[in-house]
């Protein structure tokens, strides 16, 4: 394993006095090390007690265990529909009972109505070239979504004030769904933050990131979806969110800079 190696290569030991310090044979720690073999959870442990660095440990751990799936590019995700990208989630949405969700781009899955989920996953397909199975992909996310309403599970939304103002649908959609933003902000599980343009910032707008309890965080780009497990990826991905909520508006504030973006519309 290459972050292994590294290791030990900064604290100045050789392939063979690591496994001596292990009490493995010389060609476990070097096919350990080349990748040929995956080490245990223990290996790694004693590997970095070798090296007195036990705290890389989690973290490492947590890589190993990662599936080589972790960064995933869009086009193989949904090579077989939309419908089946909303429906993968569902064991993942009906396990969690933490979700932080920040958002800089469109209205957070979680919170939209049928109409700006129909228009934005049309666009999806249409970009991506993926098969049109739009219908029911939105129904899968509205099955999805029903989530939100169990009380036992918290919601804490941060988004950007840009996203009530992107249009992506029709300004009588766009006014319905930014009306439902505001119905869900009366639900006592869910938390709505909103960012305004005008605020002092401490932490720059960066892309959209769902952390679901302290265990995993999905981070989305252009070309590729990633689950990011490692203790200290979590870890960072929680701070950040934890700033930018700081930095957002709540309450009636929140609600005025949507209901100013609802005035706005055409």
């Amino acid at each position: 394993m290459q972050d292994q190696g590294e290791i030990r290569k900064d604290v100045g030991i050789s392939g063979r006095e690591l496994a001596v310090r292990c009490g493995w044979s010389e060609s476990k720690s070097s096919r350990i090390e080349n990748a040929k073999t995956p080490p245990s959870d223990t290996d790694i442990r004693a590997w970095c007690r070798a090296c007195a660095a036990d705290g890389q440990a989690p973290d490492l751990i947590a890589a190993n265990r990662q599936s080589a799936d972790a960064h995933v590019q869009w086009r193989r995700l949904q090579r077989s529909g939309l419908r089946r990208l909303q429906e993968s989630t569902g064991d993942l949405y009906r396990q969690t009972k933490m979700f932080r969700v920040y958002v800089s781009d469109v209205i957070p899955g979680f919170l939209q109505t049928p109409g700006y989920a129909a228009d934005l996953l049309t666009s999806i397909a249409d970009f991506r070239g993926t098969p049109d199975d739009v219908s029911d992909a939105v129904a899968a996310r509205m099955r999805r979504n029903a989530v939100l309403r169990n009380g036992a599970r918290r919601f804490s939304f941060v988004l950007e004030e840009s996203v009530l103002r992107y249009r992506l649908c029709s300004a009588e959609t766009m006014a319905a769904q930014l009306g439902h933003l505001l119905g869900v902000m009366d639900l006592q599980n869910v938390a709505v933050g909103v960012v305004p343009f005008s605020a002092q910032r401490s932490m720059w707008p960066i892309p959209t990131f769902t952390i679901f309890d302290d265990a995993r965080v999905h981070a989305d780009t252009l070309d590729a979806a990633s689950t990011l497990i490692q203790p200290s990826q979590v870890e960072l991905y929680s701070r950040a969110f934890e700033r930018l909520s700081q930095e957002a508006a709540r309450g009636a504030t929140a609600r005025s800079l949507i209901a100013d973006a609802v005035a706005s519309l055409p």
